[in-house]
């Protein structure tokens, strides 16, 4: 499997931690790979992006462990959780690599689940992200231009046949958000989130910069 295989390169690469928790190994970081969580499941260094409903956001994401490889397993969330202040260098490395498998949607959840790349700041010191989805409807590699108080989308996974089975994803984020924001990044990325819609189950692996193409 694909997620098995991305494991077995992240064991035998050898690693260094560096700040704000990211591992480097060689020409990659792994920015997040859910190996720590607190005493009730819930990731450490992320934190819930409503603050007014943190019980419901700890129940819906949980660190679990299969084949002795740990992911992230989001039921019901319908609110996002992020990490932010990651030591990442978006230009050195560019491209983005996750795993997601869908345990359960509908086909009117739109949509599924996303990813948020947050590369800089705003004026305002508001995260500008690019959100890369998995949709239940648009087909793979349409973009909807974001507005003020929202960000680009990407779909990179559509459909909602292929329950169980892990996918994983490659996107040059760095790319993305020239293309997308018409400026440079900042140094140093802001950091990540993840979202999953009320009344799905979805599983996240570990995510990885990198400076391959």
């Amino acid at each position: 499997m694909i997620w098995r295989s991305l494991a077995i390169v992240l064991a035998v690469c050898g690693s260094a931690v560096m700040q704000g928790g990211v591992t480097a190994q060689g020409q990659s970081l792994v920015l997040e790979d859910f190996q720590t969580k607190d005493a009730e499941g819930f990731p450490v260094n992320w934190e819930h992006e409503n603050q007014r409903s943190q019980s419901k956001g700890r129940d819906a994401y949980k660190v679990q462990t299969e084949d002795g490889v740990n992911f992230l397993a989001v039921k019901d969330a319908g609110q996002r959780i992020k990490k932010k202040k990651i030591d990442w260098d978006p230009k050195a490395f560019p491209v983005l690599t996750w795993r997601w498998r869908l345990q359960k949607a509908t086909t009117d959840t739109e949509p599924i689940a996303a990813i948020y790349a947050s590369l800089d700041t705003d004026l305002m010191f508001i995260p500008v992200f690019t959100k890369y989805v998995w949709s239940a409807t648009k087909p793979e590699g349409t973009l909807t231009e974001g507005g003020i108080f929202s960000g680009s989308e990407i779909v990179v996974q559509s459909g909602t046949k292929a329950v169980g089975e892990w996918f994983e994803e490659r996107v040059n984020v760095y790319e993305d958000f020239k293309r997308i924001h018409k400026h440079e990044p900042a140094a140093k990325a802001w950091g990540i989130s993840i979202i999953a819609a009320s009344g799905v189950e979805i599983d996240f692996g570990s995510m990885v910069a990198s400076a391959g193409r």
